[in-house]
C-alpha cells in the first residue's frame, strides 16, 4: 500500500489519476478563482469541498495499516450481515462476503489480496476448524452401506468437471489449463455448506448428503489437481515444477503420495489427540488441545506437500471414530468462533474479483453453466440408485452449486500469487476466479432456498408464547427420509451447540 511520504512526493493531479478517481484539482482551482466574482462561485466552491473531502477520506483509508483495516471491515461486516438477515431474509455470510467484495479491488480498493498476509494464520485456522468439524460429522461407512451415494458423488463431480473442460476447449481455451480449471470446478464448497448448517440448522437426507458430497468432491478435486500439475504446467506460479513431466505414471504417483500421506498424517494426528486428551478432564483444555493439533497437522501437511484440507478432514473423521462422545468440537470458543467465521468470509470477499468480466465473459458463462448442468445430471441421474426422490435430488443439485477456492487458499504461502505463464492462461485463470466469485455469492442463496423451500429440512424458528397464549406447541418433527434411503439418522437437536462456527451436535453412538 502507498506510504504517506510517497503520497506527499506526488502532485495532486498524479495522485488523483493513480487512485482511479476523477481529477478534481482543476474544478477546485476554478471555483476558488470565481469566488469573488459572483455568488454562483460560492456555490461551486461549496460543491467542490465535499468531493475533495471524499477523495481525502478514501486515500486515508487506503493508507491504514492492513491489520487495522481488516479489523474495521469485520466490524462493518457484522452489522451488514445482520441487516441482510433481518431485511432480506438471506444468510448472514452473504453480507460478510459482500462487504469484503466492496472493500476489495473491484470496488473501493481499500485493501488488496496481499494485505491479508498478516491475517493468514487466523484465516487458515478458521478454515481448518470448519474442515475439522465437517470431518467429525461425516460417516464414511455410509458410502459402503449405500454404494449409490458414492456413485452419485463421483458422477456429479466428474460430470461437472468434464463438461467444464470440454466447453472451455470448444471455446478455444488452452487444453492443459482447461483441464486444471475443470479439476477445480469438480468441487463444491465445504465452507459454505458448514456455514449454512450453522445458520439454518437443517436436518435430513439432503443436508447429510450435502456435507458428504462437498467433502468428498473437494478431495477428488485436490487429487485431480495434484495429478494434472505433473502432466500440465501449473496455473499458479511457484506451486511446483516449472516444466511438465511426461507420462501418466508420475501423475499417478504424485496423486497417490498426496492421498496416502494426507490420510496417514490425519490418522496420526487423531491418535495423538486421543492420547493427549485421555488424562485431561477439563473441557476447556480439550478445546486448546484440539486447536493446537489442528495447527500442527495443517502446518505439517503444507510443509510436506500434502493436502491440508484432506488431512484435516481425515483428522476429524478419525478423531470422531476414536474418541466418540469425548470429542466436543470446541464449543468453549463461543463468540471467538463467531469472529473467526466473519473474518474468514470477509477475507473470501476480499479475494474475489470481477476484473476483466467484459473480456472473458464467454469463458465465465461456460464454467458456470457447464458446471451447473454437470452437477444436475450427475445428481438426478443417480437419484433412484442412491435412494433419493426427485424433489430431494433437485434440492441437492441446487445446494451443491457453491464454490470457494478452499484447497488453493490452504496451500498458498501468500495471497499475492502469480497467475499463469502467458496471456491465454492468465485470462482463463481470471475467468475461473470470476466464476468462483459469482457462485460464492449465489451459493448461500441457492443453498438456503434448496434446504428450506425445496427439501423442507429447515424448521421455522420457535416463537415465544404471549402472556395469554395457550400451551406451547410440540416441537417440529424433522422431515422423514425417503423410503429406501440408506444413511445416518437426522442429527439430534442443536440445543447444546454453542457458537455459530464451532458448535456441533454430538452424534449418538452407533450400534455394533
Amino acid at each position: 500500500m502507498p506510504q504517506p511520504t510517497d503520497r506527499l512526493a506526488v502532485p495532486p493531479e498524479a495522485a488523483a489519476s493513480a487512485s482511479g478517481l476523477p481529477d478534481l484539482a482543476p474544478a477546485a482551482e476554478a471555483a476558488a478563482s470565481a469566488w469573488p466574482a459572483s455568488a454562483a462561485g460560492g456555490l461551486d466552491a461549496a460543491v467542490a469541498v465535499p468531493a475533495e473531502a471524499a477523495r481525502w477520506t478514501l486515500d486515508t483509508l487506503r493508507d491504514l495499516d492492513p491489520v487495522l483495516g481488516l479489523a474495521g471491515l469485520v466490524i462493518v461486516a457484522v452489522l451488514a450481515g445482520d441487516l441482510v438477515q433481518r431485511l432480506l431474509k438471506l444468510p448472514r455470510l452473504l453480507g460478510w462476503m459482500a462487504i469484503g467484495l466492496l472493500a476489495g479491488p473491484p470496488a473501493l480498493r481499500l485493501m488488496a489480496p496481499a494485505d491479508l498476509d498478516p491475517w493468514k494464520p487466523l484465516i487458515d485456522l478458521a478454515m481448518g476448524v470448519l474442515l475439522f468439524e465437517l470431518g467429525s460429522r461425516l460417516r464414511p461407512r455410509w458410502l459402503i452401506d449405500n454404494p449409490g451415494l458414492a456413485l452419485q458423488i463421483g458422477a456429479s463431480a466428474l460430470a461437472a468437471g468434464g463438461l467444464v473442460g470440454l466447453s472451455l476447449v470448444a471455446l478455444g481455451a488452452p487444453a492443459g489449463a482447461s483441464a486444471l480449471v475443470a479439476a477445480v470446478a469438480m468441487s463444491s464448497s465445504p465452507l459454505i455448506a458448514m456455514a449454512l448448517l450453522h445458520a439454518s440448522q437443517p436436518r435430513g437426507q439432503v443436508t447429510e448428503r450435502l456435507l458428504m458430497a462437498s467433502a468428498f468432491s473437494s478431495v477428488l478435486a485436490v487429487l485431480a489437481v495434484q495429478a494434472l500439475t505433473v502432466l500440465a504446467p501449473p496455473l499458479v506460479g511457484g506451486a511446483g515444477a516449472t516444466a511438465a513431466e511426461s507420462g501418466w505414471l508420475p501423475a499417478l504417483l504424485r496423486a497417490g503420495m498426496v492421498l496416502s500421506g494426507s490420510v496417514m498424517l490425519g490418522l496420526a494426528a487423531a491418535l495423538a489427540l486421543d492420547a493427549l486428551t485421555r488424562p485431561v478432564r477439563d473441557a476447556g483444555t480439550h478445546a486448546v488441545l484440539q486447536l493446537a493439533m489442528l495447527v500442527v497437522a495443517a502446518l505439517l501437511a503444507g510443509g510436506w506437500k500434502f493436502s491440508p484440507m484432506l488431512t484435516l478432514l481425515v483428522l476429524g473423521m478419525a478423531a470422531r471414530a476414536r474418541m466418540g462422545h469425548r470429542l466436543s468440537v470446541a464449543p468453549q470458543l463461543g463468540s471467538a468462533g463467531a469472529a473467526l467465521g466473519v473474518l474468514l468470509f470477509v477475507s473470501l470477499g476480499l479475494l474475489s474479483t470481477l476484473d476483466g468480466l467484459a473480456t472473458v465473459w464467454p469463458w465465465v458463462l461456460a464454467i458456470v453453466l457447464a458446471r451447473a448442468l454437470g452437477l444436475s445430471l450427475g445428481v438426478l441421474g443417480t437419484a433412484r440408485l442412491s435412494g433419493l426422490g426427485w424433489r430431494q435430488a433437485g434440492a441437492l443439485a441446487l445446494a451443491l452449486q457453491s464454490m470457494t477456492p478452499t484447497a488453493l487458499l490452504l496451500g498458498l504461502g501468500s495471497y499475492a500469487w502469480t497467475l499463469g505463464r502467458d496471456e491465454a492462461e492468465q485470462a482463463l485463470w481470471q475467468a475461473l476466479m470470476i466464476a468462483t466469485t459469482l457462485m460464492q455469492l449465489l451459493g448461500p442463496v441457492l443453498g438456503r432456498f434448496a434446504l428450506a423451500q425445496v427439501a423442507g429440512e429447515v424448521s421455522p424458528p420457535a416463537r415465544s408464547p404471549g402472556p395469554r397464549a395457550g400451551p406451547p406447541a410440540s416441537p417440529a418433527v424433522p422431515p422423514a427420509a425417503s423410503p429406501g434411503a440408506a444413511g445416518p439418522l437426522p442429527a439430534v437437536p442443536q440445543a447444546a451447540a454453542a457458537g455459530p462456527l464451532l458448535g456441533a451436535p454430538e452424534r449418538p453412538p452407533t450400534r455394533a
